[in-house]
């Protein structure tokens, strides 16, 4: 198995184009091109870390937080950031980071927080614009269903709950071609009519090429025509944030007490409660303030997030609970989510979890 299998699969599952300007996700140390001896999941990468992974005989470190964010003009072992990548250069481990692309995909972090909390008819709290791209194309009769599959399999056609969606109309097409075709049907120099139909379907912008590439495998013609429009619609399955229902309504102090027993809380910071039922919950694993308004918006009762200043809790005015439980008490069950994507999708492979807490905050009580 080739690190670069791995990272494939990885990016399947949370396209690099879908993190934050800020964010540098991919793969920070080692070649893609080595054999995998193993994978370990964390959270975060350490130095303790890459050194469990050498113990572990894992050369692959998969994390959600990078642990290289801004340049690196010396690497002389002065901090913890110097003296992680030092050891994994040393050791010859490879690290990869999957982070705000993770964040931004619906079946990401936030949808394993909602996982834990038993959440149902779940949603993206904030859908990113501009994501979306439209596909026309045109087809022989006799080929447009081979075209739909082939467009449906490479990951087009999808809104919200539904896949396979389509728009079709028959029609004409004509096309002479010159001495150098050879054409499907039809003789070249000779202008030819043909019966088609025109195939229209929505695709995510980051599959692009595997929708374009499926669409000239199977397409019959020597020269496919279509065109790629960019849509303005947001795509509800990425964006940052998710919400979601309890199956009932329950008090604001028994979903704290859950919120505590489920996360393994020391304390929960939170505004005022407001002495009325919980059902509607927004979430956002990680520092997550920048959401409030839009759980606000959708009338959300509680929003659970972690990082909040003390000036950001009055943004809550009085529109629902504001709950900080902490950035690593919060994305804690990412390293669960890591662990699984790999395990399912190479159940013979060795892919291990990190055994190392490296929530850098303690609590005194």
């Amino acid at each position: 198995m080739k690190i670069s299998e791995l990272v494939r699969l990885l990016e399947q599952t949370a396209p690099p184009s879908l993190q934050e300007s800020y964010d540098n996700a991919g793969l920070l140390t080692g070649n893609p091109g080595w054999d995998c001896t193993g994978v370990l999941c964390t959270l975060d990468t350490t130095e303790e870390v890459i050194l469990e992974a050498k113990q572990k005989n894992c050369n692959l470190v998969v994390a959600h937080h990078p642990i290289i964010f801004g340049g690196l003009k010396k690497i002389t072992g002065r901090n913890y950031v110097e003296r992680t990548v030092i050891a994994a250069i040393k050791h010859d481990i490879a690290i990869y980071a999957i982070h705000t692309n993770l964040d931004n995909v619906i079946t990401g972090v936030n949808n394993r927080m909602a996982d834990m909390l038993g959440l149902v008819n779940r949603s993206i709290l904030a859908p990113k614009p501009s994501q979306l791209m439209k596909l026309y194309t045109f087809a022989p009769i006799d080929y447009a269903e081979k075209v739909r599959d082939a467009l449906f399999a490479a990951g087009a056609g999808h809104i919200g709950n539904y896949s396979e969606v389509s728009f079709n109309t028959p029609g004409t097409g004509t096309f002479k071609g010159n001495e150098l075709t050879t054409p499907y049907i039809g003789e070249k120099g000779q202008r030819h009519h043909e019966a088609e139909v025109r195939v229209e379907t929505v695709l995510p912008a980051y599959r692009q090429k595997e929708v374009v590439d499926a669409l000239l495998k199977v397409h019959p013609y020597e020269e496919v025509a279509y065109d790629l429009v960019p849509l303005a619609n947001q795509n509800t399955q990425t964006g940052s944030g998710m919400v979601g229902f309890l199956p009932q309504p329950v008090t604001e102090t028994f979903f704290l007490q859950q919120l505590k027993h489920v996360f393994g809380l020391m304390l929960v910071r939170h505004t005022r409660l407001l002495n009325k039922p919980v059902e509607k919950i927004a979430l956002c694993g990680g520092a997550g303030s920048f959401l409030t308004k839009n759980a606000i918006a959708c009338e959300a009762d509680v929003y659970i997030t972690a990082d909040v200043k003390y000036h950001e809790f009055f943004d809550a005015d009085g529109r629902l609970v504001l709950a900080d439980i902490g950035h690593w008490e919060s994305e804690q069950y990412t390293i669960d989510l890591l662990f699984d994507i790999l395990q399912t999708n190479f159940p013979t492979f060795a892919v291990l979890k990190s055994e190392m807490n490296t929530n850098p905050v303690e609590y005194f009580t």
